[in-house]
This record gives structure tokens, sequence and C-alpha cells, in this order.
């Protein structure tokens, strides 16, 4: 018994000893520290704090750091810890309290390259709390906005790859925005509103997964103002009534917007050669009577690369993004220039304006013109027509016929032809041995030369015209959902 009590004894000691030399690494984790400037000291405290979660430790050391040792080399590092222990931590709080860390460090060192990962780290803040194209946008157009800051502020930053792949993302979904929105006013038969959002789409983002389809889709809705103008009360009075227009006027603005919906199906043709729509764009303009265009070679390897660049969603992240919050970006391409320039949206109104002033255009050019006669009153009464030649003098009598002139000669044409004519003494003549002395035709500027260097020749074979089998490398599938109108 006593010796089970000594027994015990001792391993209660060993167990303090045990204790107070774990308490006492805890405390002071770094060996060393003492051979160590103090201000990496607290820098090197603060980074392992974060390492473990520990957050709000990590700040108060880092803003010591600052405080104590306002020259120290660290304190630009110190600050931007500081935002990342924020973005570290996550939530909405403390990602807008990171936010605002970054937009410090960038006002404070402008000039440093960690400005371009404080740029890159609040772009990526917004590309976080990115929702579903049919939701909220305002984080996606934020995002956008600052991943542009990025590639234009610091151009020779590093970060610029990632930025643009990001960007690209972004404008993926975007541009599925204003393609969801297009095709609900579409289906509404708002014509107007429609193109309005797909212009604007087409020529901001035209790297997006689904760019055929807007251009299709705009083509349709230029069809249906060509169907409704068809339907509308045709009359041939000077008063129109409401709701009515004269035959020519229907038939050169039927005209017009043939014209527009053959643009709209050509550019897939050209722009977008192997992707889904080009062979119904292609029976639209046969249909419509238009030109059908053909791709070059350079479009064709374009689209196609385009295409190889984008991923396929699984089974399961199609199942998963109907309950996550962020958006399916796996469409956008990693190749390509992203749009850097903030273009103004086309509003409805806009179009409108452009439909009517077009609309007025081609009645007047159709030959609907109102002819008009300006008649002078006579000088006096029973006063006759004068003769063609004669004059009127003021200082005769009254009554007195006009005395007949003769009519100025006309200047002879130098260009008319004479059969008499004396020969040029300039003119270039054969000589004597029959060789013909006449300069040579001008090099067409135009004409291929054969050259033997290489960039010239695949130059020229990028400018031709794409084969059918490179047309037909891509396998296309049937489009649904979309309101088809009848041709005519």
């Amino acid at each position: 018994m006593l010796r089970r009590i000594h027994l015990i004894a001792v391993l209660g000691v060993l167990l303090a000893l045990t204790a107070a030399c774990t308490n006492k690494k805890s405390v002071n984790p770094l060996a060393g520290v003492g051979s160590k400037q103090p201000d990496k000291v607290l820098f090197d405290k603060a980074m392992d704090a974060m390492r473990h979660n520990r957050f709000d430790v990590a700040r108060l050391t880092l803003q010591t750091l600052i405080n104590t040792y306002p020259d120290s080399e660290y304190i630009a590092r110190a600050k931007l810890a500081v935002g990342d222990s924020w973005y570290a931590e996550g939530g909405t709080a403390a990602l807008a309290q990171a936010e605002q860390e970054y937009s410090d460090f960038e006002v404070f060192f402008p000039n440093l390259k960690e400005a371009a990962e404080a740029q890159l780290k609040i772009a990526n803040i917004h590309f976080q709390q990115m929702e579903k194209s049919d939701r909220d946008y305002t984080h996606a157009k934020r995002a956008e906005d600052e991943y542009r800051k990025v590639i234009l502020q610091y151009p020779d930053s590093k970060l610029v790859p990632d930025a643009k792949k990001r960007l690209l993302q972004v404008q993926e979904v975007l541009a599925d925005r204003e393609f969801g929105i297009g095709r609900f006013y579409y289906l509404r038969e708002s014509y107007a509103a429609s193109i309005a959002r797909l212009q604007t789409l087409v020529e901001k983002y035209p790297l997006y997964s689904r760019a055929d389809e807007a251009l299709y889709l705009l083509g349709q809705n230029y069809e249906g103002q060509m169907e409704r103008i068809r339907k509308s009360i045709t009359c041939d009075v000077h008063n129109l009534p409401r709701g009515c227009m004269r035959e020519a006027d229907k038939a050169h603005a039927i005209g017009k917007l043939s014209e527009e919906a053959g643009k709209e199906y050509s550019a897939i043709l050209t722009r977008y050669p192997l992707m889904d729509r080009a062979e119904d764009a292609k029976k639209r303009l046969e249909a419509l009577h238009e030109p059908v265009p053909r791709a070059t070679k350079a479009a064709v390897a374009r689209n196609k690369a385009e295409i190889e660049s984008r991923t396929q969603s699984t089974m399961m992240q199609r199942a998963m993004g109907l309950i996550k919050k962020g958006p399916d970006v796996s469409g956008a391409p990693t190749v390509g220039e992203p749009n850097l320039i903030e273009t103004e949206p086309i509003s409805a109104i806009t179009v409108q304006k452009e439909e009517a002033r077009a609309f007025v255009e081609s009645a007047a050019g159709g030959g609907n013109k109102v002819g008009v006669e300006i008649v002078k009153p006579d000088q006096s009464a029973g006063s006759e027509a004068l003769p063609a030649g004669s004059a009127v003098n003021p200082n005769a009598p009254f009554g007195t016929p006009p005395a007949a002139t003769s009519p100025t000669p006309a200047t002879p044409d130098p260009n008319e032809l004479k059969p008499n004519a004396p020969a040029d003494p300039n003119e270039l003549k054969p000589t004597d041995s029959g060789t013909d002395t006449s300069l040579p035709p001008p090099t067409q500027v135009n004409e291929i030369q054969n050259q033997s260097s290489s960039s010239s020749t695949a130059k020229a074979d990028d400018s031709t015209p794409a084969s059918d089998q490179d047309l037909s490398s891509s396998k296309r599938k049937k489009k649904k959902g979309l309101k088809k109108i009848n041709p005519f």
C-alpha cells in the first residue's frame, strides 16, 4: 500500500514537470527569438497565429507592429496581412473589412508589387459572392470592374493571366443574364427591348458560350417584326389612320428588316461556324433570299479553339448547382482576350428610334415623294408666257413685245468624238519592229504572290474560305425551346 502511494506521488511530480515545460513552450514557440529583430518577431508571431486560425490574435499582433515600428521594413506586408486575416476569416462582414484594408493598402503603397495582389484580392472578394445569372448581379458587376483594374493598372504584373481567366468567367455570367432577359422579352413579343439586350450582349461579350444563340434570337426578333408588319392593315389614303400602312411602305420596311435579320444570321456563319446554330442560320438565310457567306479558315480555327477550351459540367455538378449559391462558369473559355472597355448599354428607346428613322428613309426612297409646284403671280393681267430665248427691255413702252435673243453658243465638249480629229502627238505608237512599247499592266493589289515565305502562305491560307470538311469537324445539336417564326 505504501509502495503504491509512493508510485502515485512520483507520477504526480512527473506530470507537474511535464505541464510546466509544455506551458513554457506554448508561450515562446519560436527558438532563438532573442537574436532576432523585434519587428520580425512580431510579424512571425502574427503569421503563426494565422496558420492556427487565430485571426484576432494575428490582427492584434500586426497592429502592434504597425504602431510600434512605423519605419519597419515589414510594415507593408503587415498592412497586407491584416486584410489577409479578414479575408481568411470569411463571412460577409469580414470580407467587407478585408476589401477596405486592401483599398487602404493601394492608397498607401501604390508603387509596390503587392498593390496588384491587393487589387486582385478585392476582385476575388466579389467573385466569391457572385450569384447565379438570374439573381442579383451586383457582385458580378463589381468583380468585372475590379478585374479590369488589375489588367489595366498593373499590366506588367504576374497576376494578369489569373485576372483575365477570372474576368472571362465573370463575363460569362453577365452575358448569360443579358441573354435570359433578351429571351424573356422575345417570348413576349417585345422585340425592341429584346433587340436592345441581345445587341448589347454580342457587342460586349463575343466569347459568350451561347453567342450563336444570341445572334439567332436577334434574327428571330427581326423576323417577328416582319410578321407583325405583314399582318397590319393596308390602305392607300392620304390621312392614314392609326395602325394603317401603305403597301409600298410595308414592302420597304419588310425588306429593311430582312436585311437586318440576314446580318445577324451571317454573323453566326462567319464568326461561330462550328457552333450549334450555324446550320439553322444557313436555312434562314436561304428562306429570306439573302446571300449565305462562308467562314474563313482563321475563323474556323479560332472558334474551334474556343469550343475546346470550355469544360462540360458533369451530372453531379449540375445537381449541386441547383442548391449552391454561386453560378456555373464551366462554359467560360480559357482562350481569347476579355472585353476591357465598358460601353454604354443599348436601350429599347434607341432601337425604336433607329427603326423609325430607317422606315422613314426607306419609304422616301421607295417613290412616295410629294411634288411641290410653286406658282408665281402674273406681272400684269392677260399677259402671255414668254417664248424661250426672249428678253424684256425695261425701258420699252408698255405692250412692246420682247425682243428675241439668240441663244448663247454652248461650249464644245472636249471629250466628244470627232471623225476627222487630228491624232494626239503624245500618243504611244508601236515601233517599226512591231514590239509594243506601252507600259506593263499594274500589279494587282489582291493578287497572291508566289513567295517562299511561310508567314505569307499562312496568312493566305487563313483568309481563304473554309472547306466543308473544316466546317463539319464539330457535331451540332439542335437547340430547342426557342419560338420559331414562319418564313413567309
